[in-house]
């Protein structure tokens, strides 16, 4: 019995003791792992810290190379006068490619192609052989992005950048101009305000209104196919205190594609063109004689020839039907070249170019764009009196007409042509009289109702206006060639805007439908003649019944 149980004791005993050992050793391999284990994890994490600060420090050297991007790229947005957005700075991504670390040229230029199949190859190949690093792709969408990346190509490069954006494509092109590829504005307010938009984060807001731009230039466009023209441009100016509304020049160009713009047709036709621009003047031909007390509208003028000659060169009627006795309003009305002459003469040289210089149409214009042109110099006589007082022989450009129609039509002050919105000078200069003004205004309706503008009659806008046709010259040398102006002004009651309208080389349309727009539901097909009352007029008369309602509710002045 005893000698049992002191088996089992040392039984016992042992089967403890080999536990302890067996459990003791356990351990030691269990500290071991865990460990092993640890190690190996702290070598990786210091791998791929390594790594992370490897790419932190390439991305550092691709994106932001020296300079933040806000400082880099930045150019404030612009904006209309509602606040709609004109210009946009939006980031985005370009790729370019190093070709020194391309490791294989053939797979890389094959990889591309399957992503950017549109691209020219043969150029990139030349590049890739040129060992200089270069731009392959701006402004790529994620989709694109992903996909070049995901190719793993170390010599591909991204590199983040703010991006000038033009949601409005071509409508305000010729206003807003265009940027180079090192962001510096080359045309239009993007250089004319380029360090304005590098300074500032507020937007630059503009005086126009999109609504109204879209809709004269749906029109330009329209009438640009029915009259077959070369071009066309048109002013909507609020006259009593400069702000442009609206600034059109057609054909235009996508601001977006960063085209290089070297075709003449594409010139600003609104501002930059300069042309003799005929009959208009002769508003300020008559307004200058009422300033200075010569004549009155009901000043008779008798016995009026119907050619007269100055240096041997003939200055003919264009009516040949009209009466040889005219009053001053029927001279201005029926648009008569002889009488407007002895106007002028009555006036004399020195007056005559002073009110052309003070109301702006002669002379340099300071604008918010710097593609303005200057009217040529004239070399004053009596021969140069005589033609400019009916508008021939002497030009200026379309915003100096829409100037000189805003001082002559809003009381008599001087008002500064402005795209930008801001406080308007309470301190108007005056430069003729409200009782011309007046005079003049009455006149310019009368045209409308019943003279050469009756296609701009809109019924309910009292539209007054002036027509103007003139022959264009190449190399000195008049042509059958027309420019066609209108220029126009309304509510004639109490005047708030001018709006100008040029066509350039309109041709006859036989087939066209004419409405006059003053309720007699008369309709004329075709026309036997390319001049202002049928094309240019016709056209602002279109326009201003499209228009109307938008500025009779947001802009229209009731007190």
């Amino acid at each position: 019995m005893n000698k049992d149980i002191k088996e089992n004791i040392i039984l016992e005993e042992f089967d403890n003791e080999f536990s302890f050992k067996k459990n003791k050793s356990n351990l030691k391999i269990e500290f071991n792992r865990i460990a092993f284990l640890f190690f190996i994890f702290f070598v990786i994490s210091i791998i791929y810290s390594i790594q992370l600060l490897h790419l932190g420090s390439l991305k550092s050297n691709i994106v932001n190379t020296k300079t933040p991007i806000s400082e880099k790229n930045h150019r404030a947005d612009i904006i209309d006068r509602n606040g709609n957005y004109l210009v946009k700075s939006v980031r985005s991504i370009d790729i370019g490619i190093n070709p020194v670390e391309v490791i294989d040229k053939k797979k890389l230029l094959i990889n591309l192609k399957l992503i950017f199949p549109n691209k020219d190859y043969s150029k990139i190949k030349k590049k890739l052989n040129k060992k200089q690093f270069f731009k392959f792709e701006k402004q790529l969408s994620q989709e694109n992005y992903q996909k070049i990346m995901s190719l793993g190509d170390k010599s591909i490069r991204p590199e983040e950048n703010l991006t000038r954006l033009y949601p409005q494509k071509k409508l305000f092109s010729h206003i807003i101009g265009q940027i180079d590829d090192g962001n510096n504005g080359i045309s239009g307010l993007e250089k004319s305000f380029d360090q304005e938009l590098k300074d500032s984060v507020e937007p630059l807001q503009l005086t126009v209104d999109t609504e109204i731009q879209f809709l004269i230039r749906e029109e330009l466009i329209k009438y640009h196919s029915i009259f077959q023209s070369k071009g066309s441009a048109a002013i909507l100016m609020d006259s009593t205190n400069g702000e442009i509304l609206s600034l059109v020049s057609y054909p235009d160009f996508d601001l977006n594609k960063r085209e290089k713009i070297t075709d003449i047709n594409y010139i600003n036709r609104a501002t930059k063109g300069i042309y003799e621009l005929g009959s208009v003047f002769k508003a300020f031909t008559i307004a200058a004689g009422f300033n200075e007390g010569l004549i009155e509208p009901e000043t008779q003028f008798l016995n009026l020839k119907k050619e007269l000659s100055c240096a041997g060169f003939p200055i003919r009627e264009y009516d040949k039907n009209l009466p040889t006795d005219l009053t001053v309003e029927e001279i201005l009305i029926k648009s008569g070249n002889i009488g407007s002459v002895k106007i002028g003469q009555k006036i004399g040289i020195d007056k005559f170019k002073n009110f052309l210089y003070d109301t702006g149409v002669l002379g340099k214009i300071n604008f918010d764009i710097e593609e303005v042109g200057q009217p040529q110099p004239v070399t004053w006589g009596k021969c140069k009196l005589a033609t400019a007082s009916f508008g021939h022989g002497i030009n200026t450009n379309l915003l100096q007409l829409t100037k000189g129609y805003a001082i002559i039509s809003n009381g008599g002050y001087d008002v500064k042509p402005t795209l930008i919105k801001k406080e308007t000078d309470v301190n108007k200069k005056t430069i003729i009289t409200k009782a011309t003004s007046q005079k003049i205004n009455s006149i310019l309706r009368k045209i409308v109702v019943t003279g050469t503008a009756k296609l701009a009659n809109v019924d309910g806008y009292e539209i007054g206006g002036k027509t103007g046709t003139a022959n264009k010259t190449i190399n000195g040398v008049y042509t059958n060639k027309k420019i066609n102006t209108f220029a126009s002004v309304f509510p004639i009651s109490k005047p708030q805007f001018v709006f100008v309208v040029l066509i350039d080389e309109p041709q006859i349309n036989n087939s066209y439908i004419y409405e006059y727009r003053d309720g007699s539901g008369f309709k004329l097909k075709g026309a036997p003649r390319n001049t202002a009352g049928w094309t240019s007029v016709e056209v602002a008369g279109k326009i201003i019944e499209k228009i109307g309602p938008i500025l009779a509710t947001k802009y229209i002045e009731i007190n």
